[in-house]
């Protein structure tokens, strides 16, 4: 027999949201078995920006292969360290 399930209420502003979940168990309200997982394709991967020092011949090397390539050098370096992780 099936668990009879609460209805969630609406809420005003997403910080009261946060508030009624902080005090409260999904699982009286939502049925994890029925649960679909979701696509969300337009979503990008969160980024970090770092410093990286170079040697000026180096990076003078990489934005003569980006430009040869006609893309930005930043991109490329991103596109190799993935290359080289895989």
């Amino acid at each position: 027999m099936s668990k009879k399930l609460k209805r969630a209420p609406a809420f005003k502003s997403e910080a009261a949201e946060r508030k009624f979940w902080q005090t409260h168990d999904t699982t009286e309200y939502f049925d994890a078995a029925k649960s679909v997982r979701a696509v969300l394709p337009n979503l990008k991967p969160s980024t970090q920006t770092i410093s990286l020092r170079l040697p000026a011949h180096l990076l003078e090397g990489i934005k003569a292969a980006a430009n040869s390539r006609d893309v930005p050098y930043q991109s490329l370096i991103k596109v190799w360290l993935q290359e080289k992780l895989q």
